[in-house]
This record gives C-alpha cells, sequence and structure tokens, in this order.
C-alpha cells in the first residue's frame, strides 16, 4: 500500500499549505482528499509534488507492505 503521511511532514517542512496548493498550484480539493485517505493519484500528481516541493519521491510516499489475510483452509 502506498501512503503519503510523508507529504505532509515534507509540505510543513517547506512551508506550503493545503491551501497554498489549491490557491497557487490549482490542485483541487478532490486530489488533496485522495492523498489524505491513500488513495491511488496519478504519476503527474506525483511529479508536480516534488516539482513544488524541491524534492524527490521518497519524501513524499512510501511503500508499506500489506499483511495478507490468514489462509483459512
Amino acid at each position: 500500500m502506498i501512503v503519503y503521511d510523508k507529504l505532509w511532514a515534507t509540505m510543513k517542512e517547506r512551508g506550503v499549505s493545503q491551501y497554498r496548493l489549491i490557491r497557487d498550484y490549482r490542485f483541487s480539493n478532490g486530489q488533496l482528499d485522495r492523498l489524505r485517505k491513500n488513495q491511488n493519484i496519478s504519476t503527474y500528481t506525483i511529479n508536480l509534488l516534488c516539482k513544488i516541493l524541491h524534492c524527490r519521491v521518497e519524501d513524499i510516499l512510501e511503500y508499506i507492505e500489506e499483511e495478507e489475510p490468514p489462509n483459512d483452509e
């Protein structure tokens, strides 16, 4: 599962608020909502965030392996 927990810390470090993403960079509330809920976003959006925040992909997202449910056989 891809999680965006690091995004919020990077935004804080760089002084970029969610409001600024909406106002200055034309992010939609829907895009921010998908990020908050760790849902799918496009690579275009990831690229744009890296450009805005002057950071690497690792600074905004992380892959966490999900545990598989037990196999009841």
